[in-house]
């Protein structure tokens, strides 16, 4: 019986969403490690092994979601609103598409991941699922608020950092890529990093949300 079973049959029903919640977050912060690793790694071959690695963290998530809807689906005892279980779920399920997304576009295309823009905004995207990671392990210390605002005002703050690096990396592709081809692929890689930390962003006011309803 997988574990998540087992922890549906012998915790408190309310306490199910916490743990798997806080499993959402733990993958969500590996999949920001690993998606800076494959940014910074030089050879092909070996991003190539990471972007895997980044796949199957993103597969683990949906497994995650799922079970967190089929316990929505059942238990009438609830931490939160079960609104907000379920735009919870969803956002954070949206930020593990787009981290893979931005590993995966990059593959497809055959865009080389040396380029200052996209390790900017790989820092950032690490920078905001640590956040979003922590943001979540705080789930259970809603009566105690103050930290969990610490991070929703970082994972802000970082989103409006991401957009500038966003902006400026257009820029400087315009101005400098020659190669019409490489400037459509680099952009799309660039808008879809860019969204990853927006999706961070979604997570935050979710959390916002329940905040405001529960502390």
């Amino acid at each position: 019986m997988a574990l998540n079973n087992l922890l549906s049959i012998f915790l408190p029903k309310d306490q199910v969403f916490y743990n798997l919640f806080e499993e959402t977050a733990k993958n969500i912060a590996e999949m920001g490690l690993k998606f800076k690793e494959f940014v910074y790694e030089p050879e092909e071959q070996k991003r190539s092994i990471i972007n895997k690695q980044i796949e199957d963290l993103e597969h683990k998530n949906d497994e995650i979601t799922h079970q967190i809807f089929h316990e929505l689906g059942k238990n009438f005892i609830t931490p939160f609103d079960r609104e907000d279980i379920h735009y919870l779920a969803t956002a954070t399920d949206d930020v593990a598409d787009y981290i893979y997304a931005s590993s995966k576009k990059m593959q497809f295309h055959g865009v080389n991941p040396n380029d200052t823009g996209i390790q900017n905004l790989a820092e950032l995207i690490c920078q905001g699922a640590n956040e979003v990671s922590k943001v979540i392990m705080q789930l259970r210390e809603l009566k105690r608020p103050e930290k969990i605002m610490e991070s929703i005002v970082k994972i802000n703050s970082l989103e409006n950092h991401a957009d500038n690096v966003f902006d400026l990396s257009i820029r400087e592709l315009f101005e400098k890529e020659n190669d019409f081809k490489q400037l459509i692929k680099r952009r799309e890689v660039y808008t879809v990093m860019e969204v990853a930390t927006d999706k961070f962003e979604d997570v935050a006011n979710v959390i916002e949300t329940i905040i405001v309803k529960y502390a």
